[in-house]
């Protein structure tokens, strides 16, 4: 069986290669951490994830992205995948846009650019209990 998969998605490589970094040095090789650079490639991964059996347990995912924005993005995830926690990751979303997710695509939290380590680790820890 695979490693559960947290994904993050973002057309920044070095906001992806950051996130990265502090959820490996957070969780280790507890999980697979795996990035796309628009919700295109995210839904085209996680079909292929699907296809190994590999589940992707948490999606990060940037607001401003080109092409589909964040919400509409975790509102396709979600239509297909709810069990999946999905986190928005922002600097410039409007609080329809994220109210929008709330209520269409079960949205966990949304983190604010620049974010705290600490911040965006107890937020997947917090997303991935039991309530």
């Amino acid at each position: 069986m695979a490693k559960p998969v947290i994904l993050c998605v973002d057309d920044e490589r070095v906001i992806l290669e950051s996130l990265r970094t502090q959820l490996k040095t957070a969780f280790g090789e507890q999980y697979l951490y795996e990035t796309a650079e628009s919700a295109d490639e995210a839904m085209e991964l996680i079909d292929e994830l699907q296809d190994d059996s590999a589940d992707v347990i948490v999606i990060v995912s940037d607001w401003l992205m080109p092409k589909v924005r964040g919400d509409e993005f975790l509102i396709r995830v979600h239509k297909k995948f709810p069990k999946v926690v999905k986190v928005m990751l922002t600097g410039q979303a409007d609080e329809a846009a994220i109210q929008r997710a709330v209520d269409e695509a079960n949205l966990h939290r949304c983190l604010y650019k620049p974010w705290h380590s600490d911040e965006l680790v107890e937020t997947i820890k917090s997303g991935l209990t039991p309530s």
